[in-house]
């Protein structure tokens, strides 16, 4: 499956230096996932309780971080698309190594803000580049669009071990060993990507064909506010106005993750001549669906039920959506990359004021069914703006060979 492009291999039909890259970057994905789970997961809890920040400062801080990760993953997703280079997601995570290591032994507010701004900000670029890194290596054909479901499973996969390996490390030994052992996982991840080959030379794209894609980019925002938002409502929801024990949280989330891994993994077998666009549009409505189950029922089997749509929805959309924004706007892999990982993060950073306001206001339950209108409004988004696009250009170049 993953025979090599012609920029890797020179004699052409060795499957085994396609498969060397893939893994590299597999690999790398992979621990790039469990550092940034483990750090992440409980770097709010190390602000509150290590530093003494305020709630406010919690929230400005984190807003730093978003938006330092995402206007340096934008300034070197253009660069990557002039140059396509492994130097960026090497010395960006290197750099998000070092400030991590480094974290433990800080605890002025301004320093914090100015680390978020710049090397742990810059972290937030990793992700980009190393799917449009994936996406350049290993070429056009069907490795290269197969690449992204299969290293979103790889991050999936990450993001259900990283928390626990994270709390084993916090239980031993406190927030500074958390941290560095996330910084010593990120530094093997920078590693990692030295195996990767170097991308040979591509065709420059100093502009996407037909601009940016504007009303798919506020469908992917709209998706990914909705996820984010009803993950901070759920557990509220469930212990508080069903009245489940805490624990039944973390169950709810571990199913979530589990088929998401599945789900992300199974798109990688799906045959070329399924539509992308249709296949996008069933996670977004997989993804209304949950919320509707969610709100009508309360029996834990039910709202377990609702996590397998939950995890569909977000494995469809998180990695079919990657492949369908480098698809069109081909052969921009890096800008492409970047601007869904960037509405995504826009998604983060609206997700808390709005959930925070509409639980106030509102209710759990109510919270929960907005939550489901905004993904169904960010469906209704995806399918006018591919609509267009498939209008605008004939169907086979929009989406590639994919």
């Amino acid at each position: 499956m993953f025979a090599a492009p012609k920029s890797v291999s020179p004699a052409g039909g060795d499957r085994y230096e396609g498969l060397v890259p893939f893994l590299a970057l597999f690999a790398a994905v992979f621990l790039l996932g469990i550092a940034d789970s483990m750090a992440n997961t409980y770097i709010v809890l190390f602000g509150a309780d290590v530093v003494g920040l305020t709630l406010l400062q919690i929230g400005v801080w984190s807003s730093v971080f978003a938006i330092g990760g995402t206007v340096i993953g934008w300034w070197l997703g253009r660069l990557f698309d002039r140059r396509p280079a492994r130097t960026y997601a090497i010395v960006v995570i290197l750099l998000g190594s070092a400030g991590y290591a480094l974290l433990p032994r800080v605890s002025a507010f301004l320093v914090l803000l100015l680390m978020a701004a710049t090397v742990l900000g810059a972290m937030g670029a990793a992700f980009p580049q190393l799917f449009a890194l994936a996406r350049t290596v290993l070429g056009e054909g069907a490795a290269g669009q197969r690449s992204a479901p299969l290293l979103r499973a790889a991050w999936s996969l990450a993001w259900a071990v990283g928390p626990l390996l994270g709390a084993l490390v916090l239980s031993r030994g406190g927030y500074s060993w958390l941290l560095w052992t996330a910084a010593g996982v990120f530094l093997a991840a920078a590693l990692t990507v030295f195996v990767v080959p170097r991308p040979g030379s591509v065709a420059v794209a100093s502009s996407a064909p037909g601009g940016t894609p504007v009303l798919l980019t506020v469908s992917v925002t709209l998706f990914f506010t909705a996820m984010f938002a009803g993950g901070l409502a759920l557990p509220l929801f469930v212990t508080r106005a069903l009245h489940q024990q805490p624990a039944s949280v973390g169950v709810l989330f571990s199913v979530c993750a589990a088929v998401e891994v599945v789900a992300t993994l199974g798109l990688a077998v799906v045959p070329a001549r399924v539509s992308q666009r249709a296949l996008i549009l069933g996670g977004f409505g997989a993804f209304v669906c949950y919320y509707a189950v969610t709100v009508v029922f309360t029996g834990m089997l039910m709202l377990a039920a609702g996590q397998v749509l939950r995890g569909v929805g977000i494995a469809i959309v998180g990695a079919a959506g990657i492949r369908y924004f480098q698809d069109l706007l081909a052969p921009a892999a890096g800008r492409a990359t970047t601007l869904f990982a960037n509405a995504a993060t826009a998604g983060l950073l609206v997700s808390g004021i709005l959930s925070g306001a509409a639980i106030e206001h509102f209710g759990y339950r109510t919270t929960l069914l907005l939550c489901g209108v905004a993904a169904a409004l960010g469906g209704v988004a995806f399918t006018v703006g591919s609509g267009r696009r498939a209008g605008s250009r004939p169907l086979a170049k929009e989406l590639g060979s994919g």
